[in-house]
C-alpha cells in the first residue's frame, strides 16, 4: 500500500494503455489513479481514460501540485489510491 515504483513516462504525451499497465497490476486494486502532468492539466487521450474505467480504475488528471494535494487527500480518507506524477 504504501510504495513508491518507478514510472518511465517523461510527459503527458507517453502516457498510454502501456504506461499505465504499472497501475493496473498493483494489488490490492486501486480505485483511483490521480494524474499529475507537470506544471498544467494536459487531456488525456479518452481511450486511454476509457480504458482504465473499464478496468475499474478512475482516472483523475490535474497539475501536479495539485494531484500531490488530491492524492494526500485520499490516502488520508483511506481510499485505495496511485499517483502517477511528472515533475513540474
Amino acid at each position: 500500500p504504501r510504495s513508491i515504483l518507478q514510472w518511465n513516462v517523461g510527459s503527458h504525451r507517453d502516457i498510454s494503455h502501456e504506461s499505465l499497465s504499472l497501475f493496473r497490476l498493483l494489488e490490492p486494486q486501486i480505485e483511483i489513479l490521480v494524474l499529475g502532468t507537470g506544471d498544467r492539466v494536459e487531456r488525456l487521450h479518452p481511450a486511454t481514460l476509457k480504458q482504465m474505467r473499464e478496468c475499474g480504475i478512475a482516472v483523475e488528471g490535474q497539475d501536479t501540485a495539485n494531484a500531490c494535494a488530491t492524492f494526500n487527500f485520499l490516502m488520508n480518507e483511506r481510499r485505495v489510491v496511485a499517483a502517477g506524477l511528472i515533475p513540474p
